[in-house]
């Protein structure tokens, strides 16, 4: 039982607390900013029953190993490495946020809106999706934070196969809004997930 309160598994799961607490209340802040608070619901806040049980199961097995296997949770380059990307997924999705502006919404646009403007400055000249980017780096980047090998696998096979159906999925009505611009833009700039064209 001492092992949950050792320092390591607090400060691990400090971090992971601050983590998770730190992207759903900026994510939600910065859509009431973006969108208006009339405008925003719950939903912003992207806690599905599927992240609820993903999060879970990472905090299980962060349990079970704790016990079982406390040394493996000891490995500071590779807990700080996790660090690391969750910080740095969380900056490139708020760039993607702030950069879109109103462009950005957690739902994907089937209707072309007024304000719907192709966003290719910013972030955006270096990856078509910094959004996904970001939170694939960030999810992942817990994981590792936590030193869960069975999660990190998980987080990655799990959130690449959401991004690899929901980019296309996107990029057909963007394709629709945007034409032959969209096109070109695709063609040079990449998705940001790792083999999603």
């Amino acid at each position: 039982m001492t092992e949950i309160f050792s320092y390591t598994a607090s400060r691990q799961l400090l971090e992971m607390l601050g983590a998770i607490i730190f992207f759903h209340i900026s994510e939600y802040v910065l859509a009431i900013a973006i969108h208006g608070r009339s405008h925003v619901t719950l939903k912003s806040l992207l806690i599905s029953k599927d992240y609820l049980l993903a999060m879970i199961f990472s905090f299980l097995e962060y349990i079970i190993e704790v016990y079982l296997l406390p040394g493996l949770k000891e490995h500071w380059w590779i807990s700080n490495l996790g660090l690391v990307m969750v910080i740095v997924g969380e900056i490139v999705r708020k760039m993607a946020i702030i950069t879109a502006g109103q462009a950005f919404t957690h739902l994907i646009k089937i209707y072309h809106e007024e304000h719907h403007k192709l966003v290719t400055d910013g972030i955006y000249r270096f990856v078509r999706h910094p959004g996904y980017s970001g939170f694939f780096i960030w999810s992942v980047g817990t994981q590792i934070m936590l030193c869960n090998p069975l999660s990190t696998i998980a987080f990655a096979i799990v959130v690449w196969g959401f991004f690899s159906r929901r980019i296309p999925y996107e990029e057909y009505f963007l394709r629709q809004f945007f034409g032959s611009e969209y096109e070109e833009y695709a063609r040079r700039v990449p998705s940001g997930v790792p083999f999603v064209k």
